[in-house]
């Protein structure tokens, strides 16, 4: 079996006491691949020495997290547009609106994922969208770019059905971890009723480790779990389960090139 985990902090610091043995337990797992998001202009270095150091094993994105929009936003925009520039990177991520932990900063988190979504147009790269608390607010700042060629992912969906859809029917995939195993959250039946054709795996690690790990580090050899569960939901194999959720990460990142 083989799998992709789409959503990995590999490079921060959780992980700096036994960054090897995690990649060595994520191959064995069957996870061949893990892609990195950016979170802000100083997390890239770090991101990059991982990509060095596993090449071929790990992929970098480049993007500001909305939680990291602050006052400095601008600057922060000027350093993220300056890495793009300079280095080879496989989407814009991870990027979006979080009204969960403050709202303060909505203006610029609204201004700042604009702006973003602008490069990846420009640049020919898929998107990795944090949405949390704002998928309203989400939807239509993407609305103007309904028909145009932005692509991506809707990383931790937890949202309903409905949004399943209206983001499935915006020409976006669903990224789905953790969260699937939790008892009571629900998502279990968004991906009954879409079917997982339009899904890719993620763990998000170091957080929302699936069950039984909840409340524990994450890490991407936990794909198979959620894997696993996500068979159990629709019936299908694992192994076409990993083989399906591969293929749209391969082709929606363009890792075959």
């Amino acid at each position: 079996m083989q799998f992709i985990d789409t959503h990995s902090h590999l490079y921060l610091e959780e992980f700096d006491s036994d960054r090897d043995e995690i990649i060595e337990r994520a191959l064995s797992s069957g996870v061949g691949r893990i892609l990195l998001p950016n979170i802000d202009s100083a997390s890239v270095e770090p991101m990059m020495d991982m990509v060095d150091k596993y090449s071929g094993i790990c992929y970098p994105m480049i993007g500001i997290h909305p939680t990291s929009v602050k006052e400095d936003y601008a600057e922060q925009l000027n350093s993220i547009k300056d890495w793009a520039a300079r280095e080879k990177f496989i989407a814009i991520g991870e990027i979006g609106i979080d009204l969960y932990w403050d709202k303060t900063f909505f203006k610029e988190q609204a201004r700042i994922f604009t702006a973003q979504l602008e490069m990846a147009i420009e640049l020919s790269l898929p998107v990795v969208i944090h949405a949390r608390e704002s998928f309203l607010e989400i939807f239509k700042l993407l609305e103007p770019y309904r028909g145009s060629s932005l692509r991506g992912v809707f990383h931790a969906f937890t949202g309903d059905t409905g949004e399943a859809e209206h983001i499935i029917d915006s020409g976006f995939l669903l990224g789905i971890g953790g969260i699937v195993t939790f008892r009571n959250a629900g998502l279990d039946r968004v991906v009954k009723d879409i079917g997982i054709e339009h899904l890719v795996l993620e763990t998000d690690s170091p957080y929302l480790a699936p069950a039984p790990n909840r409340g524990k580090r994450n890490e991407s050899a936990f794909i198979k779990l959620i894997a696993e569960k996500i068979s159990e939901i629709t019936g299908i194999k694992i192994e076409k389960v990993g083989e399906l959720t591969t293929a749209n990460a391969v082709k929606l990142f363009k890792l075959d090139k």
